[in-house]
């Protein structure tokens, strides 16, 4: 912006008396006085006015706005730049100023007020010492009523501000640090504080459940003690006496009734168990007899649909010159002999007898084993040493034995069935039924 046109009048000594105007008289007029610019100042003063009187932030959108050179992160060289365009009128200076009046313009229109400079002086002075720089720097330097003298002087007693601000920075930093070192070393030793305050209070926490502890046991103790108390004072007094006699009593008598249950019990486990035992040899019995009747009924039923009605044919047949397959039967009933061999000729077989050593000697037996195709023997009406000397016969020629229970002839009958079907209990090996020749 540039300044307004001051019209000067022209000085008397050039103008002529011949120009002169009768009767006027001609008088100096001091041109009018304005506030100083910002490149219209010393260029020392620049630094500090940019510096303390521009906020950063304000000097970042200039910086943007006119696209400085410096970087925008780089806040001394944006400040140098800044100073040096101040130097000059421009733009940039032109925005700068504006700037300035705007962010001060209170402490501009509180210097309006000093008309005389030792006036600015004095209250640029009353600001410092309240620690108001930035506005009353810039107001005062730019006052219209400001001398140079008091421009240097400001700005020296800001040079020197700025150093003191600068050691004490730097001291205020030293202590900062200091201070942190310390306030580093009291929180070591309050968290070793805390630890040892833990540990101190852990102890404590296990010495107090300790104590809760015994407390508990003291209380169990004191209970169990008036217990036992109340437990003496009734034996002394002699009624526990008398309730655990009749206590006592009362018990021996259930014992006896329990034993003798339990002996009942005995007789009734017992009595079931030989119960058991028979109804088991009473089904097996049952299913002896069952099979025995069985036998008789198909013996019976092919003895009368036979066609030979001679009386010849039911009479007894020569053993030595029948043509059947021998069986050997060894022990037995001697007056059911003639049932047996009609049975054994019923079923096609030829049937040879030992009686197991009652009237015929034991000697015959291995000679009559070897002879016979299979040897049957009923257990139960045979010698003991008959029996043994049959099954080791048996085993050592693998003869085919069977041995079974009974001396009647449906047992006999049943026994005949089941050696002629290749059933025995010696020599399991399976037997071809035994066939008939004519």
């Amino acid at each position: 912006m540039h300044a307004p046109a001051i019209l000067r009048q022209p000085e008397t000594s050039t103008l002529s008396a011949e120009n002169r105007l009768p009767g006027v008289t001609m008088i100096d007029t001091p041109p009018p006085v304005k506030r100083t610019r910002l490149w219209e100042l010393d260029r020392s003063h620049h630094c500090p006015v940019i510096g303390l009187c521009l906020p950063p932030a304000d000097l970042e959108c200039l910086a943007r706005r006119f696209q400085f050179k410096a970087s925008i992160k780089n806040a001394h060289d944006l400040h140098v730049e800044a100073v040096c365009r101040a130097a000059s009128r421009n733009t940039v200076s032109e925005a700068i100023h504006k700037q300035l009046d705007k962010l001060h313009q209170s402490y501009i229109r509180q210097f309006e007020t000093a008309k005389t400079d030792n006036a600015v002086l004095k209250l640029w002075e009353s600001c410092f010492a309240s620690k108001k720089v930035a506005g009353p720097l810039w107001a005062a330097l730019t006052h219209k009523r400001t001398s140079p003298d008091t421009r240097k002087q400001i700005h020296d007693t800001v040079h020197m501000h700025m150093h003191e601000a600068v050691a004490e920075l730097s001291a205020t930093q030293n202590r900062a640090n200091q201070t942190a070192q310390t306030l580093k070393a009291l929180a070591e030793q309050l968290e070793q504080v805390r630890e040892k305050h833990m540990q101190t209070e852990s102890r404590l926490r296990q010495r107090l459940e300790q104590a809760a502890a015994e407390i508990r046991q003291l209380q169990q103790s004191r209970r169990e003690d008036n217990a036992l108390r109340q437990r003496l004072e009734m034996l002394e007094s002699g009624h526990a006496m008398m309730s655990m006699g009749q206590r006592l009593m009362q018990l021996t008598t259930e014992n006896e009734q329990l034993q003798i249950r339990v002996a009942q019990t005995d007789e009734l486990k017992q009595a079931l168990k030989n119960a058991c035992h028979n109804l088991t040899e009473l089904y097996r019995e049952r299913d002896v007899l069952q099979t025995e009747r069985d036998t008789l009924e198909n013996l019976l039923l092919t003895f009368n649909s036979s066609n030979t009605p001679d009386k010849k044919s039911v009479e007894p047949v020569d053993i030595n010159n029948a043509s059947h397959e021998c069986i050997l039967c060894v022990g037995g009933r001697s007056a059911q002999l003639p049932h047996y061999h009609a049975l054994a000729r019923q079923l096609g077989l030829k049937l040879s007898h030992h009686d197991g050593g009652q009237e015929d000697a034991l000697s015959r037996l291995p000679e009559m084993v070897y002879g016979a195709t299979a040897v049957i023997c009923p257990t139960d009406y045979v010698s003991h040493a008959a029996y043994y000397q049959i099954k080791r016969l048996c085993r050592l020629g693998h003869k085919p034995c069977l041995l079974f229970r009974g001396t009647g002839i449906s047992s006999f009958a049943t026994a005949l069935s089941k050696i002629a079907a290749g059933e025995t209990s010696i020599n399991n090996d399976p037997v071809k039924p035994l066939e008939t020749t004519t």
